[in-house]
């Protein structure tokens, strides 16, 4: 009798502690993959299932996340960037890739600058712009603009393409010179100087804009109008979500 009492405790024991197990599994799974809407009706997710890290998928890129560091155009590190990575999206990854092996048969590799972006990193932009009197990255990054303006005319808003998991912001590096190439402009300079096709920059400058172009351009990925750096897969596969994990290896481990 008292074996079969205490096969049962036994038993009761496992079965609480299979249930707890269900239970904290379920819970995590609901935390990852949950989906809001925000004020403004935009799609929210915290899912990062479909994204990979992108330096272990185009293993040639070389890193320089400015927004983890404080040389940007806030001066501060941003918020959601905790760890000098860049996380893109799978589709977005492959076709970069073939972006990187091309050119780099041609003597380049691809430089990030960024990749995804949280929307906290975003929110952290416009709070930034609305703080007129913060002018500490002015001289380096709109030196011709009043900071007022950055807002209102959209050069900061308050959802982000990239922040839907398929734009890369970057450039290249002369594997022969062993320099970035020069574009004639710096990255996230705000003004007319950064759209692509600015004719006053030497013609050299400008053809390296269009190497660039060309080969992203050729393997999938749309331009943007005002920034020479900025690409978005035409093929993305989150049009109308925005992701809110933060940048680190952790949100991506499986």
């Amino acid at each position: 009798m008292n074996k079969f009492k205490g096969l049962l405790a036994l038993l009761l024991v496992a079965t609480i502690m299979l249930s707890g197990c269900g239970a904290s599994k379920d819970s995590t799974k609901e935390t990852v993959t949950k989906t809001e809407t925000s004020e403004d009706g935009v799609k929210l997710s915290g899912d990062a299932s479909d994204f990979v890290v992108l330096a272990e998928e185009v293993p040639d890129v070389i890193l320089e996340i400015r927004y983890y560091s404080t040389y940007n155009f806030v001066g501060d590190r941003i918020d959601g960037y905790e760890e000098p990575i860049a996380l893109i999206t799978k589709e977005a990854a492959k076709a970069l890739k073939k972006a990187s092996d091309e050119l780099k048969s041609e003597g380049y590799r691809l430089k990030i600058y960024d990749a995804y972006r949280p929307q906290k990193a975003v929110t952290n932009f416009v709070n930034w712009a609305k703080d007129t009197k913060d002018i500490r990255m002015k001289k380096y990054f709109y030196p011709d603009l009043d900071k007022k303006v950055l807002f209102p005319q959209k050069y900061i808003a308050e959802h982000s393409g990239h922040s839907r998991g398929s734009t890369v912001d970057l450039t290249l590096f002369d594997m022969n010179k062993e320099k970035e190439v020069d574009m004639g402009g710096t990255f996230d300079y705000f003004g007319k100087l950064s759209h692509p096709d600015y004719k006053g920059i030497t013609k050299k400058q400008y053809n390296n804009r269009m190497i660039l172009r060309k080969a992203m351009l050729d393997n999938g990925f749309d331009p943007y109008p005002e920034e020479w750096w900025h690409f978005t897969l035409k093929d993305e596969p989150f049009k109308d979500t925005y992701f809110t994990f933060p940048v680190k290896y952790e949100s991506v481990q499986k």
